[in-house]
């Protein structure tokens, strides 16, 4: 079909609130009514394709979640599922972070809406709720701490079974091979960070020797109070994990290479 007729066919196919600017040869960016939460409009091309006509966000959809999320977080755990499930579901193919949808039977309007909705529903991976959040952020710091320290040397919720068979208390991650393993909290609450606190305190209590640290997912959320007590026992602290991913993995890196 030829340009003229393409923009006939899909004007009676969708809303009079929707259409079609040319923006090339047999290319056309297509302007809607949606947005994303923050206002901006959705980034949306119709352009031709060796097997007809398709859908594409050229690569906008991703590049706006990169800005709220950290690029090595996007492909895994939580929101990966949450992406990969919506691609599923409407079809829509990722090529190398461009996302497309082709159009079948000459279906403009059903193909559209499905494309809208399959942006949207990315896009939202950036809006989780906070319990989705905080589910997130722990399982970034795992996923974090396996990338940055020798798999054998973690050990992911850790008890002294000696003296808590139970596992009243815990460590988020410990890192063993030196004298002093690393006792490391992943803080993302009030509550993480006061359970932190008692176990570390009940840890010298039994006269383990280690060497603790704090790695908060935001530290401003945390009530000074509480903030104050996991001071008293926790001096090695980082205050925002996707800010402080550089100096984390440095820290990390220069303590598993030592021997005390």
């Amino acid at each position: 079909m030829d340009p003229n007729s393409i923009k006939k066919l899909f004007r009676q196919q969708v809303a009079s609130e929707v259409r079609l600017v040319a923006a090339g040869p047999e290319r056309f960016k297509v302007f809607s009514p949606f947005h994303f939460d923050d206002g901006d409009h959705l980034v949306i091309v119709l352009s031709k394709h060796a097997n007809g006509w398709r859908f594409t966000d050229e690569g906008h959809t991703f590049m706006r979640l990169t800005y709220d999320v950290d690029e090595s977080d996007l492909f895994r755990g939580t929101r990966w599922e949450i992406i990969s499930n919506t691609l599923s579901m409407f079809q829509i193919v990722d090529e190398n972070g461009e996302l497309t949808l082709d159009v079948e039977d000459e279906n403009y309007g059903d193909a559209l809406f499905a494309f809208v909705q399959g942006l949207l529903n990315i896009a939202n991976v950036s809006y989780l709720s906070r319990e989705r959040v905080r589910s997130t952020f722990e399982e970034d710091f795992r996923t974090f701490m396996t990338d940055v320290v020798p798999e054998e040397r973690v050990r992911f919720d850790w008890r002294d079974f000696d003296h808590d068979a139970v596992g009243n208390y815990t460590v988020d991650c410990r890192i063993n091979g030196m004298s002093r393993p690393l006792f490391v909290y992943a803080l993302s609450s009030n509550t993480k960070a006061r359970d932190a606190t008692i176990a570390l305190q009940k840890f010298r209590e039994w006269g383990l020797d280690f060497r603790p640290v704090g790695i908060f997912e935001n530290k401003d959320a945390i009530a000074q109070k509480v903030l104050a007590r996991f001071g008293d026992v926790c001096e090695t602290q980082f205050s925002s994990f996707p800010n402080d991913r550089g100096s984390i993995e440095r820290y990390l890196k220069e303590r598993i290479t030592q021997r005390g």
